[in-house]
């Protein structure tokens, strides 16, 4: 069982997901007004998931204001088609989105691919001189500085972290990170690698190379 927080402001859609996710056994949270969520204890959900076009406050906002304070993945639902949208939601820290409309067997397998890469069992670290992943508390450091990477950015760099000089297709990264029943096309690992890369230079370390026409290796 899984605590889960859903925010949408159509009351609908919180009934569907309550029947899908409820019938599976997790303990759901639904709320429609996003107003409310500030309010809430963030770091007890197990996963988030957002709607992006709300009244008042839509779900990218939402995302901007929680993010260092949900210990979760954060997936967007959105009936925005646009690619921009979605590269627009995961630079402010979601880890995924689902697009609607969505089928019963699809969400399913969007929340348990999530639940399970947060169950991984973690116990190591990984340093390259001054550059640090901590595996079983997944924290990134440079130095003394902290790197604050979101749950699948870390996870990108553990994964190349864990063979460096290795070349890695966005395919081959997609489906060790998120899983081969991930939905989300490989512009989303594009995506998270450059959000990563960027966080990392800010603290001027320089951790993955783009390798033109075949994918991405760790340098550190």
């Amino acid at each position: 069982m899984a605590r889960i927080l859903a925010v949408d402001d159509d009351q609908a859609i919180l009934t569907l997901l309550g029947r899908i996710l409820v019938k599976d056994g997790h303990d759901l949270t639904a709320l429609d007004n996003p107003a409310r969520v500030e309010s809430l204890d963030l770091g007890r959900f197990d996963l988030v998931l957002l709607d992006v076009m709300m009244p008042g406050m839509d779900g990218f906002e939402l995302c901007r204001r929680i993010r260092e304070r949900v210990d979760a993945p954060i997936v967007f639902l959105t009936a925005k088609s646009a690619e921009e949208d979605a590269v627009y939601g995961l630079g402010l820290g979601a880890d995924d989105y689902v697009r609607k409309p969505f089928g019963a067997a699809e969400l399913r397998a969007k929340v348990a691919a999530h639940l399970r890469r947060e169950r991984r069992e973690r116990k190591c670290a990984l340093s390259f001189g001054d550059v640090r992943l901590d595996v079983a508390a997944r924290r990134a450091f440079a130095g003394e500085q902290e790197v604050l990477l979101t749950k699948t950015e870390f996870e990108v760099c553990e994964f190349l972290a864990r063979h460096p000089g290795q070349v890695f297709s966005r395919a081959q990264i997609r489906e060790a990170v998120l899983g081969w029943d991930a939905e989300c096309d490989e512009a989303t690992i594009s995506v998270h690698v450059a959000n990563a890369r960027a966080k990392w230079r800010d603290v001027g370390a320089e951790v993955i190379e783009t390798v033109w026409g075949v994918g991405y290796k760790w340098t550190a």
